[in-house]
């Protein structure tokens, strides 16, 4: 099973009892960018000096992807010109995260409770189940950030995801970021991925970046 870059955030984020997301003002900006980025691998969209463009509307057979794609193309079919990727990440964070869970749940990989807190909120949670798909990302950053192993680009992308976003505590929570961000800067920076990969990882990154920033003032 091929989990996607914005379902392999939303799997780190989520507390393995409760389900309920950490970290989720910053985790639902990395969510829709890790969305725009495995739209851009897949050639669905390219992303040049911060700006977006959709290149082909063709379905990618994924639902969370198919969904958005339809999305940005209509929105950026209203604009003059390519409008800013920030803008796009800005319009959809929050519906982004939770398209995330709910593919998750669909898909088997979470459970998906609601309840009422004081009889009359409506909570949903998210609780794990089996984690297995879990444990075998965090071993596969392990890899890479910890022990050293040559990523590959779909590691190299989801490791800038998170190293822009600023959210190194979700992949590790048990290490002090200081002790991870060198090698996630590393990886982000390198030459790991294919040239066009490369390119996009380093927009996304950017995009992440900038908008950390935002949230970090508000």
């Amino acid at each position: 099973m091929t989990v996607t870059f914005g379902e392999e955030i939303t799997l780190l984020s989520l507390d393995d009892q409760s389900g309920a997301v950490r970290d989720r003002q910053a985790c639902q900006w990395a969510v829709a960018g890790g969305i725009v980025l495995e739209l851009v691998v897949a050639g669905r969209v390219s992303v040049d000096d911060g700006r977006i463009t959709v290149a082909d509307t063709a379905p990618t057979g994924v639902r969370l992807l198919d969904t958005r794609l339809g999305m940005i193309d209509a929105w950026a079919a209203g604009k003059r010109r390519p409008p800013k990727v920030t803008e796009w990440l800005t319009k959809d964070k929050g519906k982004a995260l939770d398209a995330a869970l709910e593919s998750l749940a669909e898909r088997g990989l979470v459970g998906r409770e609601q309840r009422t807190v004081l009889g009359m909120f409506p909570v949903r949670r998210f609780p794990g189940t089996d984690g297995t798909v879990e444990r075998e990302l965090r071993a596969r950053l392990g890899d890479v950030v910890l022990r050293g192993a040559e990523p590959d680009d779909r590691s190299a992308g989801l490791v800038a995801l998170l190293h822009g976003a600023k959210l190194h505590r979700l992949a590790f929570p048990d290490l002090p970021r200081r002790e991870v961000a060198p090698r996630m800067r590393e990886i982000s920076e390198g030459q790991w991925a294919g040239s066009s990969v490369r390119k996009a990882i380093r927009e996304m990154e950017a995009a992440m970046t900038a908008v950390a920033l935002v949230t970090m003032r508000s």
